[in-house]
């Protein structure tokens, strides 16, 4: 009966009527297990216990919501419910990510459903989506912004000119993002979120551990400003994309170019563009988090479920959209096979011949140069920051010009990499 339980319930029971004639019968509330009452939650009559097994097993219930969070006590109810066959709605992006395939062979066994429609994008019905109105497509990729706190992050940057630090702890005050916001500028949350889309999309086995994950923390707002100057912008992106070799899967600040639809959403908003061979580039926006908006794809998830309960279950929509058995061995590439286009930003000595040193260590590895900026040397430290951006190479190519680049003496520090995607 937090954030997303009280919402759930409110919802469920302002709209109870608007409901019933959905799902052809009443949805009651039988039992809420909870630590603490939720004070924006008028709870009636209806029971309320702090033992969370205890509606788990009681015989009364047919469908358990799972509205805890993280993968110890939640992975424990969510089996043990379906090993009383009940079916489980569940919120829990880290759960189905890292113990879905687990949980999903549990639940065919038992012939119950697991539907979890608000572990990705919030509101957005980004997963029914994919599963059901876009069944007809092979999905070629899938590029999203899935975390909100990143994005509004990223948009002050932007908009306002602040420092990253800044922003972040006006995000940590305003709610967006937790005292230790580890999972969303290090892209944890949105790579739980890209693995359950990408399992979805290309109907392989949910593989969280292969998910290359980068965060935002080194973002800079001369980065933010360089990538205007190029027509881009910058935006902490998941990224699945199905290729000949296999699929990449890789959360990552991204340029994309600034007059796609995708650059564009601001705030504290999420989207997800989906491109399909038979219906192309389609994009599902809408707000990622919230009470009421997470209860929307919560309660339409056990809509769904109420629908279905007497539907014998080989004739479900399976969890991952393919049939359970027919899932691919599609392997999931490491970063370093993935191909992309790269923005460079290096801090050089203000001496003559750097740029043509430059040019040459990535011509040597087959890395041409599409854009250059070169600014004045700053005063505070004398040195020239040279701003690239590259065609498209493979990563390995890019670590080892990188590698080369700053064991030139010129080279000062790090050198900033920033992939680029035209998502066309």
């Amino acid at each position: 009966m937090g954030t997303v339980g009280g919402g759930t319930f409110n919802v469920l029971q302002r709209n109870a009527a608007e409901i019933a004639r959905r799902a052809g019968r009443g949805i009651e509330v039988a039992q809420i297990a909870a630590r603490h009452v939720n004070p924006t939650c008028d709870l009636g009559s209806t029971p309320v216990t702090d033992d969370v097994f205890a509606v788990v097993n009681n015989p009364e219930i047919d469908i358990i919501v799972e509205l805890i969070g993280g993968s110890g006590v939640a992975k424990e109810v969510v089996l043990q419910a379906i090993a009383n066959g009940k079916h489980v709605v569940t919120a829990n992006k880290a759960l189905i990510a890292v113990h879905g395939n687990e949980i999903f062979q549990a639940a065919v066994e038992k012939g119950v459903m697991v539907a979890f429609e608000a572990s990705v994008a919030g509101g957005i019905p980004i997963i029914k989506a994919l599963r059901e109105g876009l069944a007809a497509n092979q999905i070629d990729w899938v590029a999203g912004i899935i975390n909100g706190t990143g994005n509004f992050i990223l948009t002050e940057m932007r908009e306002k000119g602040r420092t990253f630090e800044d922003v972040l702890a006006e995000a940590q005050a305003l709610g967006y993002a937790e005292a230790d916001p580890t999972f969303d500028v290090e892209g944890i949350d949105a790579a739980h979120k890209l693995t359950i889309l990408a399992s979805i999309a290309f109907g392989i086995p949910l593989q969280f551990d292969r998910a290359y994950t980068e965060g935002i923390t080194r973002l800079t707002t001369a980065d933010v400003n360089y990538a205007e100057a190029f027509g881009y912008r910058i935006k902490h992106l998941g990224i699945a994309r199905r290729t000949e070799k296999g699929a990449e899967l890789r959360v990552h600040p991204t340029l994309i170019p600034a007059h796609r639809l995708l650059a564009n959403v601001n705030g504290v908003m999420n989207a997800v563009m989906v491109n399909g061979d038979a219906v192309g580039s389609t994009l599902y926006y809408g707000a990622g988090a919230g009470a009421e908006p997470t209860a929307s794809a919560v309660v339409a998830d056990i809509i769904d479920v109420v629908r279905t309960l007497t539907t014998d279950p080989n004739n479900r929509v399976p969890h991952l959209a393919f049939q359970a058995d027919l899932l691919s061995d599609l392997p999931v590439l490491p970063v370093e096979q993935v191909e992309t286009a790269y923005y460079l930003r290096l801090q050089a000595q203000d001496r003559p011949g750097v740029l043509a040193k430059v040019a040459t260590i990535l011509s040597e590895r087959g890395i041409n140069i599409e854009s250059i900026i070169q600014k004045e040397v700053e005063e505070q430290d004398g040195l020239v920051p040279i701003i690239l951006l590259t065609h498209r190479v493979l990563e390995q190519h890019m670590n080892d010009a990188i590698a080369a680049l700053e064991a030139l003496d010129d080279i000062a520090g790090p050198v900033m990499r920033i992939r680029v995607e035209q998502l066309n």
